[in-house]
């Protein structure tokens, strides 16, 4: 008797909750229809090229025969086997160790600087400080800023103050060539983060700066270290997944500096390699292991990096 008055109200409360679910889904329709197309071009564009790459990177595939399962051999070849890759990695890591929190300071800090002025004179700041994310092919203007003949823009400034009597070849000479691009890189660095930045100034609480000048912190860094850094913790790490995604992806820009490949190697990086062995020796096997590892290496980065950011803010 006693279970069949507890089942009795649960077969009376069941239609209700039916009809709650059902209303639930019909509910989350409109947002499943226009998340739709995002979901489906994330899933096509990003999450089963990286599948694809893991799957290939087991494998020996040039392009015109069927892929070849070969385990570990792509990965014991890249440190075991490829000087070249051991000397792409080490340019990736100096790349990124530079020009990453470089850039990423210089971004917040001219972010942080511009945000005082009028709104007029700091959307024009911010346009010619993100120009340089925006322009195409602007190689060609440092390609004359460091020609190596006596034409070029810094050798002939050189030479005329009489600081050097012959020219120097900046992007072929392995001594010049990796400032050259650090140089080209960290000027090209104002980009989504620097926006991310500016628009994370402008949304800030005044409230508690008047707060914090009441409770006697008189001091713009004091101000900017206790008030303004912790309100910013989401832009700061979506800034510091762009800069590490930008750092870590350095390539063209030496490919477009110094040649490709450059002289001894001095500014290959992982995504050259992968470029080489992928797109012109056309060994997808191996270039999928080379991109994995860089993908690897990425992400490792990102979560030390939002822990830190976490425990930061928090």
């Amino acid at each position: 008797m006693k279970k069949a008055a507890a089942a009795a109200p649960g077969r009376a409360v069941s239609p209700l909750v039916n009809r709650k679910k059902k209303e639930s889904w019909r509910s989350r329709i409109p947002t499943m229809i226009f998340l739709a197309p995002f979901t489906i071009l994330f899933l096509v564009f990003t999450v089963l090229p990286i599948a694809a790459a893991i799957c290939l990177s087991f494998t020996y595939f040039n392009m015109l025969e069927m892929p070849s399962f070969v385990g570990f051999d792509n990965y014991v070849r890249m440190f075991f086997d490829d000087d070249v890759f051991l000397t792409a990695l080490k340019n990736t890591l100096i790349f990124a160790l530079v020009t990453g929190p470089v850039g990423y300071i210089l971004s917040f800090v001219f972010a942080w600087l511009i945000n005082e002025f009028g709104r007029k004179l700091r959307s024009l700041l911010t346009l010619i400080f993100y120009l340089p994310t925006l322009a195409g092919n602007v190689y060609f203007v440092w390609t004359y800023i460091f020609s190596g003949d006596s034409y070029g823009l810094l050798n002939s400034t050189l030479i005329r103050l009489g600081i050097i009597s012959d020219p120097i070849m900046w992007t072929t000479d392995t001594n010049y060539m990796m400032g050259v691009v650090i140089v080209v890189v960290l000027w090209m660095s104002m980009g989504t983060g620097f926006l991310a930045f500016v628009a994370g100034l402008q949304s800030m609480d005044r409230s508690l700066y008047e707060a914090a000048a009441i409770d006697g912190i008189r001091n713009r860094f004091a101000e900017l270290w206790y008030v303004t850094l912790p309100q910013m913790a989401p832009q700061l790490l979506f800034g510091a997944v762009m800069t590490i995604s930008t750092s870590f992806a350095v390539g063209i820009q030496s490919q477009n500096l110094t040649g490709f490949p450059s002289t001894d190697y001095a500014t290959h990086t992982l995504v050259l390699h992968i470029m080489d062995f992928g797109s012109i020796r056309f060994e997808m096997g191996y270039a999928s292991a080379v991109a994995v590892f860089l993908f690897a290496m990425m992400i490792i980065v990102y979560q030390v990096v939002n822990k830190a950011l976490g425990k930061w803010a928090a």
